[in-house]
């Protein structure tokens, strides 16, 4: 769920801007240039327009205890101006909300892309709790910055990704790199102050840089992202995204037991990939596309997220069944037809995180079993 308010930016008025799509409609693609655009966040003098998230704000001498007792986050003595990630789960473990967390020891900031509905939910846990919730994206926008600091005048989200945070771990393999340097932030400034910001930050030296960039650069850091790598089944654990939004040692909250069985003695069904496309075409696949293993029935996943990269071409993120031959050349449906695809493993393909817990005993091997998961480290159904 989205939030109804219109949050097209003023800043698609500025010379050359070509408006973005999809998840990210409302701000512009690029202004003329990406390639110029990507390179300028990779050298760090970029300002990157994200008012189209979300923003909630919980308020009261409550916030930190009651948000650690309803997110997958240890956040209970988080520290002013410390960044975090965190996720609302279901019963089931599955991803509803992911909020991007920073509290500034009177407020805590939940920048999303499900700004209404996180708002409501969490509305709707209140109970007797000294806390206020806020929906106040109409009053606050996001700037993105290729920064690993806090701005010293605005509130900001620095992105602890791809580091594992204390009581997180890794799906990656330990061969693998868990993508490339992404130092990346996001300040809050007042929606009114939008344009005069900005101004500011290009007097400064900085250049205006679109989506298309953003997201290059986030694909090929296998950094993943809620509008587009999560549906109504994602688990975490398929994500890598226990690195910095799931706290394996903290107290009960709900869709706990899950992320603890599907990481002590199960494997999650699905896995996320870098996928390297055939560029010798101009056709990159929509989001959504069908990944095919040649041979195969079935589609062995889809596309989640495509961009350009300035220096690695055509790359997408995809969402596969974790059975998938890590070694195998895919096949992506194109609109000009099939494309060729070769993996770079984000998720292991066996399913066991980095401090994967040994095989239980005997005796704890029935204490362990639940529903859909076999205690000697069989599928999460």
């Amino acid at each position: 769920m989205t939030s109804l308010l219109d949050t097209t930016s003023p800043l698609l008025a500025r010379t050359g801007a070509v408006p973005a799509e999809g998840p990210d409609a409302g701000v512009a693609w690029h202004y003329g240039d990406p390639t110029a655009e990507q390179r300028a966040l990779v050298t760090g003098r970029a300002v990157v327009d994200q008012s189209h998230l979300g923003l909630v704000t919980v308020t009261g001498p409550d916030r930190l205890t009651w948000l650690n007792s309803l997110s997958s986050q240890e956040v209970a003595s988080l520290a002013p101006g410390v960044s975090t990630e965190l996720m609302i789960l279901s019963p089931q473990g599955r991803i509803e909300h992911v909020a991007s967390a920073v509290d500034d020891g009177e407020t805590a900031w939940l920048i999303t892309e499900t700004a209404e509905g996180l708002a409501a939910h969490l509305d709707r846990m209140r109970f007797m709790l000294r806390v206020e919730v806020s929906d106040a994206t109409a009053d606050w926008a996001a700037l993105g910055e290729p920064v690993a600091a806090p701005d010293a005048e605005f509130v900001t989200w620095v992105d602890p990704w791809p580091h594992i945070g204390a009581g997180g771990t890794s799906y990656t393999p330990a061969d693998a790199a868990p993508g490339e340097a992404r130092p990346w932030r996001l300040v809050l400034v007042p929606r009114g102050d939008l344009d005069t910001v900005v101004d500011g930050r290009l007097a400064a030296g900085a250049t205006l840089a679109g989506t298309w960039a953003t997201e290059a650069l986030r694909i090929a850091a296998h950094r993943p992202r809620a509008a587009t790598e999560v549906d109504e089944t994602s688990l975490p654990h398929e994500l890598d995204w226990l690195r910095t939004a799931v706290h394996l040692h903290k107290g009960c909250y709900r869709g706990q037991e899950t992320v603890a069985k599907v990481h002590n003695v199960g494997r999650p069904p699905r896995r996320l990939t870098l996928l390297h496309l055939d560029g010798s075409g101009a056709d990159l696949p929509s989001l959504g596309a069908a990944v095919t293993l040649p041979g195969a029935e079935a589609p062995v996943g889809r596309v989640t997220s495509v961009s350009r990269h300035h220096e690695l071409g055509p790359i997408a993120l995809a969402v596969l069944k974790r059975s998938t031959d890590p070694s195998a050349t895919l096949m992506v449906v194109g609109d000009d037809g099939p494309i060729d695809a070769s993996q770079e493993i984000i998720v292991n393909a066996d399913g066991f995180s980095a401090d994967r817990p040994p095989k239980p005993g005997p005796t704890a091997k029935g204490l362990l079993m639940g529903k859909g998961c076999a205690a000697d480290g069989g599928d999460m159904e």
